[in-house]
């Protein structure tokens, strides 16, 4: 600590670090000038790093400089179950490793505090319109993740600094802005911004409080976990300027898909955003978390809002403790957090974006930027009514419709405006077409309070949204199973069939495998479209049905009005709901000093799961050396491929590799459950590499058309089979890989198999024009090399068609150019300059080491020898 700037917060018994002085000390009037982000990354310098270093680090921040690595401590861990699981599975591997090598497992733990949320467990099996539906699935999700949830609990006492809140509960992010983030931290006498890391690419939920929140893969979360720093070099820090108020009858959804379309398009892929302006101040706390909630759709890293008047009465709102809230306010006004003292900030860049040019939107069918207004569906291609053949579903149908997700849950006027048009609907006798699953799936019990305060849950009953679940559900890809009579029409019929859904993904192949495609809309759009029953209809102004005196009813007339939302919220949304929810939910005690001594410091596996395993993280492809020479194309692939792509989270079918596997270790179809429970198992999840049905694969063509598939081509015979079969012959050949891709590499999820499974497959390099921020830094963490394409070269500058090897020389340092060799099979050789993306210092040292556990077990062993 630099104790020097440590100084009394007034008002309070605590202490804070004057950053403000360290910063102007270096350069005077420098404060005033640096963004909010930069002001919470000073802090965090001045308190935490070493006094000899400070000067050089925060220069850094002042002169924008980005040559350098500088350290971040996160305040905490904040995980979801399956990744967070995963993370926890790994360090029980890493005991175990420990405990081989003669040192003390016990010592391993995470340093920093942890908080393990079990939310992406439960599918929804039994629909909204199905009485005790929450019930049912909930036991639907104990018995079939019995071996997931044995592991967690042991988690709960065997390691130290984590505290779970079990399933049934609600949703990381929405748990997170609602109780777990008290904005400003106080531990040991000092006040100070709370930060933090989530296993979640959607951990900038929480951003809309001023919480600066990153969401990292399970990999970098053990990384800091473990007590270590998050290395980063100063990132580009751009200020979205919002102006303008939003129309009546638009909900914050449509503003943030809007949001999504024109900041894709501004390119700011790993920046960090900040938002403000008039636009911003007059944004309710709930429509700037639906805006930060999809950060990484927009390609960047964080999407910050300043602290400000709602910030506080949203604290107020959700039953913070008054104290608590009062040292918000005292700290942000004293250290330049509020958001009149930002008013002289600057930015890389500034961009504008109009509030009131917004209008209503769905986004699809494959990604959250491909934003369509509902006003031109019909030219877009998209809406068009099929006549029905005999009442059955037409193409098109509409076959889920959710209201899901943290992103619009969070925000009661999205909810709230979700009832009143189903209650509207009721009114006017309108129902929700037969074919059509529906439900709702709130982040948090508080919903649930307060549509009952307000007599609108019955509403949304009646129409089939009943609540199935506190969890994510079908907004990462637990939608369940069909009902068999419209599956197997489905089928028949070959339709095209769609999804509906209140999330923040809907790539091709994640929501359901018998949904087509997917679109991502407004909690009161997904009611509409629940009684449309079909993709392929005109929201704005074909009829949803007739009224008792035959005139037609459309999305207008059930509409509900903006001051209809407000006056229901502040009448019905009250503290005591939050208090009454989260108070006991974190009223944890558990006496650890007696729960440790009946708990063995290392996991007792259990050897016949196929959801929790040890990990091979020293064997097999992970404990050869990496050549980096003679590597064989697994893939090639083109632009924007997702984490789905390469790690699908979705359920698992019985014709799937990873279907196969479970079916032979005797488990039941019906409990095969999704790719994403199965992650603590990496016989099961490696099965899920490259799983997905909608991947192009270009080395896989038929009549010059590259086919659809999880499919992969084996070389050098040229035979053409499933991805899996493929990789099973590489793995038996311990043939080196390569993946050659396109542009944005990795979008998606923070998923660590994205990574690993192509590690565990003997993938040593991906070649790609470009790489999202997570799964860059998740592929660092395993092993393997990320190098990137210059000069506007790509894949088909080089006409690369999966039959050449590759060799990479050249010492990896950050952004080194490397030399990538292509090797045809002619003879013909050719050297192409690349970049090397080991991005800092730390990058590299992990990289060397083969991943970031086998660092840290590294450091560990030599740090237990020094001790003795």
């Amino acid at each position: 600590m630099n104790d020097n700037y440590r100084k009394p917060l007034p008002g309070t018994s605590l202490d804070y670090f004057d950053t403000r002085e360290a910063v102007n000390n270096i350069k005077k009037g420098a404060y005033e000038k640096l963004p909010y982000t930069s002001r919470v990354f000073a802090e965090n310098l001045v308190r935490r790093c070493a006094p000899d270093k400070l000067v050089d680090s925060l220069n850094q921040l002042i002169e924008r400089k980005q040559d350098l690595d500088f350290p971040w401590y996160p305040a905490r861990v904040v995980c979801h179950d399956i990744l967070g699981q995963t993370a926890l599975v790994d360090l029980a591997g890493l005991r175990d490793a420990i405990a081989l090598k003669g040192g003390d497992p016990a010592k391993v733990n995470p340093v920093v505090p942890t908080q393990l949320i079990v939310d992406h467990s439960l599918a929804v099996e039994h629909a909204g319109f199905e009485k005790d539906a929450f019930e049912l699935n909930r036991e639907i999700e104990d018995r079939r993740n019995d071996d997931r949830f044995h592991f967690i609990n042991w988690t709960k006492t065997a390691f130290e600094n984590v505290e779970v809140i079990p399933p049934g509960n609600g949703i990381m992010h929405q748990i997170n802005l609602e109780k777990m983030s008290p904005v400003i931290q106080s531990r040991e006498g000092v006040a100070f911004p709370d930060t933090l890391v989530g296993t979640d690419s959607h951990t900038p939920h929480v951003d809309a409080l001023g919480v600066l929140a990153l969401g990292v893969g399970g990999l970098e979360a053990e990384s800091v976990m473990l007590g270590r720093a998050s290395y980063m070099r100063m990132p580009d820090i751009v200020g979205v300027h919002l102006f303008g108020k939003r129309q009546e009858g638009i909900t914050a959804t449509d503003i943030v898909l809007a949001i999504t379309e024109f900041l894709r398009n501004q390119k700011v892929v790993s920046c960090y955003l900040e938002f403000y302006g008039e636009g911003a101040a007059n944004l309710t706390l709930g429509d700037r978390a639906t805006i930060s909630n999809m950060t990484p759709e927009f390609g960047a890293s964080a999407g910050m809002f300043y602290i400000d008047k709602n910030t506080i009465e949203y604290l107020k709102l959700t039953g913070r403790d008054e104290k608590q809230v009062e040292l918000v306010e005292n700290y942000a006004k004293q250290t330049g957090l509020w958001a009149d003292d930002l008013v002289n900030a600057e930015y890389e860049r500034v961009i504008d974006f109009d509030l009131s040019a917004v209008g209503r939107n769905i986004a699809g069918p494959s990604n959250p930027h491909r934003r369509v207004s509902t006003a031109d569906l019909a030219a877009k291609g998209i809406s068009g009514v099929v006549e029905n053949e005999a009442g059955k579903m037409p193409d098109g149908a509409c076959i889920i419709a959710a209201i899901t997700s943290c992103t619009n849950t969070s925000n009661p006027r999205n909810v709230i405006a979700a009832a009143l048009v189903a209650r509207n609907a009721n009114k006017l006798g309108l129902t929700r077409k037969p074919w059509v699953k529906t439900s709702l799936a709130p982040g948090s019990k508080t919903v649930q309070l307060y549509l009952e305060e307000a007599n609108l849950l019955t509403e949304l009953e009646e129409l089939g949204f009943g609540i199935v679940g506190f969890a994510c559900t079908t907004c990462n890809g637990m939608s369940g199973a069909l009902d068999p009579k419209i599956q197997e029409e489905v089928i028949e019929r070959d339709l095209y069939t769609t999804a509906v859904l209140s999330g923040n993904r809907n790539f091709d192949g994640r929501i359901h495998p018998y949904a087509k495609q997917a679109f991502i809309a407004s909690p009161p759009l997904v009611v509409a479209y629940a009684i449309a029953g079909t993709i392929r209809f005109d929201i704005e102004n074909d009829a949803l049905g007739i009224d008792p005196d035959g005139n037609k009813i459309t999305l207008k007339d059930i509409w509900p009005s903006d001051a209809e939302i407000d006056e229901i919220i502040t009448q019905c949304v009250k503290p005591a709901q939050f208090k009454a929810v989260y108070e006991p939910m974190f009223d944890i005690k558990v006496d650890y000093d007696e729960e440790l001594e009946k708990i063995s410091p290392v996991y007792d596996w259990r050897p016949e799961s196929t959801y929790i395993r040890r990990p091979p993280y020293w064997s097999g492809a992970l404990a050869g050396e990496r050549t980096l020479k003679n590597m064989r194309p697994l893939a090639v692939l083109g632009d924007n491929i997702t984490t789905d792509h390469l790690s699908p989270s979705n359920a698992i079918m019985l014709d799937s590799a990873a279907g196969a596997y479970l079916d032979k270790m005797g488990l039941p179809e019906v409990d095969f459950n999704s790719y994403a429970t199965h992650r603590g198992d990496h016989l099961t999840a490696q099965r899920a590499t490259f799983a997905n049905p909608k991947l192009f694969n270009e080395m896989v063509k038929k009549d010059g058309e590259i086919q659809q598939g999880s499919l992969a081509r084996v070389e050098p015979e040229g035979n053409v089979m499933r991805m899996w079969e493929a990789i099973e012959i590489y793995m038996a050949r311990k043939q080196p890989l390569i993946i050659v891709a396109g542009a944005d590499y990795g979008q998606g999820s923070s998923r660590d198999w994205a990574a690993k499974g192509v590690r565990l497959a003997g993938v040593e390099v991906i070649v790609a024009e470009g790489f999202e921020r997570i799964h860059r830094t998740n592929l660092v963490g395993m092993g393997v090399l990320p190098v990137e394409f210059i000069n506007a070269e790509n894949r088909h500058t080089y006409a690369i068609d999966g039959t050449e090897t590759f060799d990479v020389i050249g010492k990896p340092t950050p952004g080194a150019l490397l030399t990538l060799i292509i090797n045809r099979p002619s003879g013909e050789t050719i050297n192409v300059e690349v970049k090397c993306r080991l991005d800092t210092e730390e990058e590299v040292s992990i990289y060397e080491a083969g991943g970031i556990l086998q660092r840290f077990a590294q450091d560990f062993i030599e740090s237990s020898k020094e001790e003795v």
